[in-house]
This record gives structure tokens, sequence and C-alpha cells, in this order.
């Protein structure tokens, strides 16, 4: 194809054929900014190859090329027209057509069948007919159809650009999928249709008229107007996706945020929610980031329209009130790149105000409010530190209780709580050193008990509202009313010896100290029973020194590899002092199993330490077998040497009794798993009574992976520890699963299943779709969370997301009620 010269008429048809290729790509372009929630015809999206592109030419000189099979000079009406073929190359940019006729008189360029512009960010703009006037503001495309490098597809009848920032588009379709391979007239998955397509790009904003989303070209949704700002604007104001919910506790409601973009790093969002049983719920949130960090604020209320929907058996829950509302802000900084500090803040009327009105706390750790099951909420201030071989955390806490059977005044403040722990880089003595701390002072305002007894939990004896005396024969005392403050450090030192046998010899020492000043309230008589009421001060030094052995021995044969590792450790120390004197706030949990047989304090907090001699010894066998995969097993015992047996003596919540250690001859701990591959892993632990092996402790987990299912099944048999307030054995099962029914539908589900009281406490059920444009999603979830008048919840969500719209979610939540007076 020939090349036009560069006479002084070609000149100015190239100059005019400039400016006509700008125009047209700030149209495709401002085309491009209207792809927003749109909509219009089926129309064909089908891809075509992107032509072989020249090396753009050196910006400071830019040289258009253009190319045809002929060109024509009509003098007489001062026109130019390239036919067949027609290539325009200029500054990366391509126009393509059959025929390209440049008007001298009107000023205007038309480009005639088959046009394409190619734009150098990657944007093709399709149509039949393209007319503009060379003065970028005024023009049209008829059949019009772009295509971005992001896979989203874009078609109108017509486009008619007027004023140069206002451009309407007639007839349009919009849509994220890809065509049908094999049909490519078939319409795609979803796409969304308009009548009208208002871009204006000094508002940067889109507008649509009789708007209707389409799956497989049938119309389900239709919008007589809505607005969105331009794709091109990652923050606008405006309003944000609906959402649809259903309950018994409030009817329908319908809520519609609105988004203000009020600067570049803060914005606010109101969510207004009408409902057509309580009324009008107003939610708003602020969020503001800073250089070193961010922090937002939110909030919610409302004046119930029917708080006697909160009335249970004649007798008025948390809910029955005019007003129910809260508060919450979260922040976080960086002081260093080593060094963070933030807070988390919340104040809400009562405990159930999140769950009946399905609110999203901001210390949600999930996605979706609907599954956050949030128990408590904390407020909360500290300072974080980390270095190479250090961690230092300082933070002040309080604490509400979410559930009805939450008692606020037995909830702790704490004031502070600090952590410290170090390695030293050098050696001492040939080993590693290393130290931590911790500082610990709370105070509670009324006493915490829980019931050991069956007659104590069948009266209510030990709740907070019993005026009857308690004792440590029917109760424990969870938590004490009062002050206290404890302050604890340790230093461990420890080496590892390996001699030319194979053996393993693990020396170490540690030593610590804690100081605790405390103060107990008095003003419930009941207290006395178990602790010492008034001010008192103690002190404990813990001194340990241990060895700790073992000898792996490895036989290599031709099916894989085995070791059987004897393990013993031996542990020298005085007693535990104080023991009762001190409460117990962060160590009543204690469980016995293959995890801390060899641990030197088995204890799992600092207001406890493990004193007297002891001995843990197990052993340990490994197998690696060729093409079956491997298997570990491990059986164990501690035994009490010397002194106090710490397990054996029960403090103000009886940590240590019935968890079996606290005797002589500890029960028997052990451990199997089994890994035959990457598809099946399995691991059960077992604890076994001393003296006739009874089974004591059993959980059992596997896991499968393969092809298109996930499975995953975990089984639990706790026999009845009474001194700890578990009267009954539990027993139950938790199952879920996964399953791929092809390469875009998966279904799941889950159950959680009280064998020994024989009913189901929880259960979901999902199936979703999802691809490179659309997902879907249906969850269907039944929670027996007895709270206040509600036995049971059930919950339905919707979820739909179309890619670059944005996503909705709806919810129907029913209530098994006992007793409600509505």
């Amino acid at each position: 194809m020939p090349a036009m010269r560069p006479t002084s008429s070609s000149l100015r048809i190239r100059q005019r054929l400039f400016a006509a290729t700008a125009t047209l790509a700030l149209l495709a372009a401002t085309t491009v900014l209207g792809l927003g929630p749109a909509g219009a015809q089926t129309l064909d999206f089908r891809s075509q190859v992107r032509p072989t592109q020249p090396k753009a030419a050196p910006v400071t000189d830019p040289q258009m090329l253009v190319q045809s099979t002929e060109i024509q000079y009509d003098y007489t009406n001062e026109r130019v027209v390239a036919v067949g073929n027609v290539q325009i190359y200029y500054k990366g940019s391509t126009i393509e057509a059959d025929r390209v006729v440049y008007d001298q008189k009107t000023k205007h360029l038309q480009a005639e069948g088959n046009v394409r512009l190619t734009e150098p960010d990657g944007k093709i703009t399709y149509g039949s007919l393209i007319d503009l006037t060379d003065d970028y503001r005024d023009g049209f495309i008829d059949s019009l159809r772009i295509e971005t490098p992001d896979q989203t597809r874009f078609a109108a009848a017509r486009g008619q650009r007027t004023g140069g920032n206002y451009t309407v588009f007639e007839s349009g379709v919009y849509t994220a999928c890809e065509p049908c391979k094999d049909n490519p007239q078939k319409p795609p998955l979803w796409q969304v249709k308009a009548a009208r397509i208002i871009h204006d790009q000094n508002e940067k904003m889109v507008y649509f008229e009789d708007a209707k989303i389409e799956f497989f070209g049938v119309p389900l949704a239709y919008m007589p107007y809505f607005s969105a700002p331009d794709p091109t604007v990652k923050r606008k104001s405006g309003f944000l996706m609906p959402l649809a919910t259903t309950s018994t506790i409030y009817g329908y409601g319908l809520e519609t945020p609105y988004y203000f973009a009020l600067a570049p790093n803060y914005d606010l969002t109101l969510s207004p929610r009408v409902m057509t049983r309580q009324g009008l719920l107003m939610q708003g949130e602020w969020r503001h980031r800073l250089e070193d960090g961010y922090y937002s604020i939110k909030g919610a209320g409302i004046f119930q329209a029917d708080k006697d929907y909160f009335v249970s058996n004649g007798v008025p829950t948390s809910g029955f009130r005019d007003f129910r509302g809260s508060i919450e802000t979260t922040g976080r900084f960086n002081l260093s790149p080593r060094w963070t500090w933030g807070f988390d803040g919340i104040l809400i009327t009562d405990p159930t105000f999140f769950d009946n009105y399905k609110i999203k706390s901001l210390q949600s750790r999930t996605g979706n409010e609907f599954f956050s099951n949030l128990t408590e909420g904390v407020s909360q201030i500290f300072l974080t530190g980390r270095g190479d071989r250090s961690y230092f955390d300082i933070r002040a806490m309080h604490f509400y209780g979410f559930s009805e059977s939450d008692v606020q005044k037995t909830l702790p403040v704490v004031h502070p709580v600090m952590d410290y722990t170090s390695v030293l880089n050098q050696q001492v003595l040939g080993g590693e050193v290393s130290y931590r701390a911790n500082l610990t002072s709370l105070s509670r305002e009324q006493a915490e008990y829980n019931a050991i007894s069956q007659a104590a939990f069948n009266t209510g004896l030990c709740s907070t509202t019993a005026d009857t005396a308690k004792t440590a024969k029917d109760c424990l005392l969870r938590g004490i009313p009062g002050t206290y403050s404890r302050l604890s450090a340790e230093v461990d030192w420890r080496t590892r010896y390996v001699d030319s046998f194979g053996q393993v010899f693990v020396p170490f020492a540690s030593l610590r100290a804690d100081a605790a000043q405390l103060h107990v309230n008095s003003s419930d008589p009941s207290v006395a029973n178990f602790i010492q009421t008034g001010d008192s001060s103690e002190i404990r030094v813990m001194p340990t020194i241990g060895l700790e052995y073992r000898l792996p021995l490895i036989s290599v044969q031709s099916w894989g590899t085995q070791t059987i590792e004897p393990i013993a450790q031996i542990i020298a120390r005085p007693n535990e002092s104080n023991i009762g004197k001190l409460p117990n706030e962060d160590a009543q949990s204690l469980v016995f199993d293959d995890s801390n047989l060899f641990r030197v304090d088995k204890f799992s907090g600092w207001d406890r330490v493990e004193g007297g001699g002891r001995a843990n010894y197990g052993i340990q066998y490994t197998a690696q077998v060729n093409g079956a995969g491997a298997v570990n097993m491990l059986i164990g015992q501690s035994y009490h040497l010397f002194g106090t047996n710490s397990f054996a003596v029960g403090d103000t919540s009886n940590t240590g009794l019935d968890s079996g250690l606290d005797k002589r001859a500890s029960d028997y701990v052990a451990r199997f798993a089994y890994t035959p591959n990457r598809i099946f892993s399995l691991i059960s632990r077992y604890r076994f009574d001393e003296s006739d092996l009874t089974l004591q402790r059993l959980e059992v987990e596997g896991r499968m992976s393969f092809d298109r299912w996930n499975v995953s099944m975990m089984y639990g048999n706790y026999a009845a520890q009474p001194e700890l307030g578990f009267l009954e054995r539990r027993e139950g099962v938790l199952g879920s699963g996964s399953v791929k029914l092809d390469a875009n539908w998966i279904a799941n589900g889950a159950i959680r299943y009280d064998i020994e009281n024989s009913k189901i406490s929880q259960t979901r059920v999902g199936l979703g779709y999802m691809d490179d444009c659309f997902l879907i999603g249906l969850n269907y979830i039944t929670d027996y969370t007895y709270s206040g008048n509600v036995s049971s919840n059930h919950t339905v969500m919707l979820q739909i997301g179309l890619r670059t719209i944005g996503s909705t979610s709806s919810s129907s939540t029913t209530a098994s009620s006992i007793g409600t007076t509505q």
C-alpha cells in the first residue's frame, strides 16, 4: 500500500487526520469511562485480533503514517478520501477502516466500514461509522463497541458527544464477561442494558436510564434510574448497593448506604435502614487515614417502635428499652518500623444489640456480619514493639460481654498487662539465655462463680444474684472482687550436647520470681470461703533445674526409614508456695495431652507455677514408608517424684484437679498421626486413666483433599470433670466439607452434633458459583444459641457479585422464640 507523500496539500490533510485521530481517542476514552453499571441491547462482543503496530516515532517529532489501497483528492469539494484497508498510525494509536473522508469545508472526519480505533493503553473502539469535528467537541459513532484491557465490553447503537464533556450513549449494553467461544452471538452470563447512558466528564458521573440486568439474556432486575461514579474515579460520593433483609425481630428492612468522599484521606458513610417493625436504624462510619496510620469511628442507634418484642415469659430482656445503640472506634499507628500503638473502643446500650440487628462490629474478624459470632467486645489501648530476638507488648483493656448471661460487673478491667521476652545474642556457659517478664494489674466489681455440683447447678446457687452463701463444695470462684496486681520475671538457660553414640542431653535451669499485691472486697461474705479478704501481699520464688534425655534410634530399610526415640525428663524444684492465696486469673485452662507432656511448667499462665520434683517420660516412633506415607506415635506419662503436687491442690478455680496430673502417676497420654500422602491426614490424641486405662479424653481429626473434594471431621469425647464445673461427659462431632461440582460450582456444608445430648447445635449448607465475571452464593445456617427469648436462629443469606459493578447480599433471619410477648 502506498504511503502519502508530504506535499503541502497532504500536509494539511495529515494535520486534519491528526486532529481527528486525537478526537477519536478522546471520544473512545469517554466511552470507556461510561462503563459503570450500565445496560442496553444484546450486541456482538466478538473478540478480534489486534493489528501489529509499528514502533511509535519519537515524541519530540511525531510522524503520522497513512496507508490505504487508494488515495483520492477532490480539489473541487476540498475533500480527501482514503479507500481500502485504511490504516492511520500516530503516537501509538491506530485507526482502521474501509474508507476515511476528510471534508475541509465542514472540518469533519468520517471513517466508514469496520472502523476500529486502537489506543496505546489497549482500549479498542469499534463502529460502523465515526463522524467527528476537528475541534474535539462534537461528533457521533454508530454501532459502537469497546473492548478494554481489563476484559470489560461496552456496546451502543449510537454515541453522541456534545459540548466537549457530555456524552450520550443510546441503547447501550455493558458486561465484564467473556463471549462464548463456541457461539459468540450467544448472550453473556450477565449484561446490563440501558436505554440511555449519560457521561458527564465535569462531574465524573455516569447516569443510567431505563436500565435492567440480564442473565443469559433474561431480564431479572430493573431500575428506572440510577447513577454511579465514573469508573476512573476510585472514591466518589453517592449511593452504594442497597441491602434488603428480613427478621422476626424487625420485619422487612431496606438499608441504603450513602458514601461521602470528603477528601482523599477521609470519608463518611451513612447507612439508614428502614424496618417495618422497629422503625429507622441509623448507622454511620467515619474513616481517616494519616501518614503514620488510620482510625475509624462507627455508630448506630434506634428508637425501637416495638420494644415489647423483647419480653420473655413476662420478664423484660436486655433489649426491652426505647433507645438502643452503640459507638465504636479503632486505630492503628506506626511510631517506627518496629513500634506500633493503637486503640479499640466500644460503648453499647445492651449485650444483644449487634446480634438482634445484624450489625457488623469494627472488631469482627470475618468478612460478613452474619457470621461474626463475637462473644465480647474489647476497649483497649496498646503499644507493641518487635526486635530481632525480642518482643514487647503492653495494653490496658476493658471487656464487654455480648451474651445476656454475662454480668458486666464480673468482667475484669485490666490496667495494664505487659509482656516482654528476649533472647541474648551471646551464649552463657555454652548455652542460650532468655528472659521474660509479665506485669498484670486488674480489678473487678463483683465476684464470678461457677457451679460444680448438680444441686448448685439446678438451684442456681452459684449465680451472682443468689443470696445463699457459696462454698468451695458447690462453687468455683472464677474471678475475685477487688484489685489484683502481680509482677513476674523469669530467666532461663539451656544447652544441648550430643555424644558419639547419638545420645542427646539437654540440661536446663531457670529462676522465676513473683510479687503480688491484692485487695479483695469483703462486701460479698461468700468470698471469704475461697480467699482471704482485705489487703495482702505475696512473694514467691521458683528455682528449677532439670535434664532432658533423648536417644533417637534410626533404622534404614529397603521399604523406608523408622526411628524409635525414648525421651525422659527429670525436673527438681521446691514446692509451689501460696497456692490459693493468690487469685488465678490467667492459668485456669489446663489440658494435659501430648503437646505439654514435656513442658517444664504445664500451667498455661503466670498465676500458677508448677512445683515439686517431676519426671516426664515417653517413647516416640516415626516411620517413613516408601509409597505409603508417614506414621508418628507417642505415648508417655508424668510422675510426681517429691514435694507437693501442684495439680493436686486446688486454687479458687480448682485448676489442676481432674486434669490427670493430680495423682502421683499421671494418666497416660498418647498421639497417633498418619499422613499417607498429600490427600489424607489423620491425627488423634488420647488420655487414659493410669489405673484401669479408662478413656478420659479423645480427639480425632481427619482431613481429606482430593480431586474436587475437601472434607474434615473432628470427634471429641471428654469425661466429666465435676471439680471444674463439667458435670457430665461431653461428646460431639464437627464435620465440614466442600465439593467442586464443576469448574464453577461448589457446594459446602458443616454440622456440629452434640452426641451426649443427642442434638444438633449448628448446621450450615451452601451452594456457590464463581467465574471470572460473576459470583453467587446461597447459605443456610441454623445456630442454636440461646439468648433472651430466642432458642434458635435460622439465617438464609444470598450474595451476588458482578465484576466491576459491585456486589450485594440479602439475608433472611427467623428465630424460634420461647414465651415471647409480641
